[in-house]
């Protein structure tokens, strides 16, 4: 379910943190024929040296496969980035956004030994629910992947500083 707010990259606000800026690289539609949400991605920028350090997006819907499995937000910090909080800045960045598309709660997932993950979840405001078992039948098994640990933020409160 997602809410009217348009996917257009010049109504986004500026997502600034420090030195670190978030600028839209794709937007995709979504595909219903492949279970694909719309969703934005973003480049994580240096501000001071315009170098791009890693990649976040955005995904708009509440199917079960987002909400249990992939989770609305996925994030890459390149190796040489990495450390810095950027993975977790950027998160808290995404929430306006998320907060207009309707998003709440939110969901992020990632790989029961992925610590700097788990970490980056933490950090940004997210509380740990638990680990599930993949199905068979996804690309994330099929890849190799076993269990994902899902992390929760309530974003109908009041804003999350």
């Amino acid at each position: 379910m997602l809410s009217n707010v348009p996917l257009h990259p010049l109504e986004l606000a500026p997502m600034m943190d420090g030195d670190l800026e978030l600028l839209v690289g794709e937007i995709y539609p979504g595909d219903v024929r492949r279970g694909y949400v719309p969703a934005y991605r973003f480049r994580m920028m240096s501000i001071p040296h315009q170098t791009q350090m890693g990649e976040i997006e955005l995904r708009l819907g509440n199917t079960d496969h987002i909400c249990l499995y992939a989770g609305h937000i996925g994030y890459n910090v390149y190796p040489s980035f990495r450390g810095h909080h950027y993975a977790a800045r950027s998160v808290r960045l995404l929430l306006p956004l998320a907060r207009r598309h309707g998003l709440s709660p939110l969901w992020i997932t990632c790989n029961p030994d992925n610590y700097a993950s788990r970490r980056t979840c933490e950090l940004a405001g997210f509380t740990f629910v638990e680990i599930v078992d993949l199905p068979l039948d996804t690309d994330m098994y099929q890849e190799g992947e076993r269990q994902k640990c899902r992390y929760r933020l309530d974003l109908s409160g009041p804003a999350v500083v």
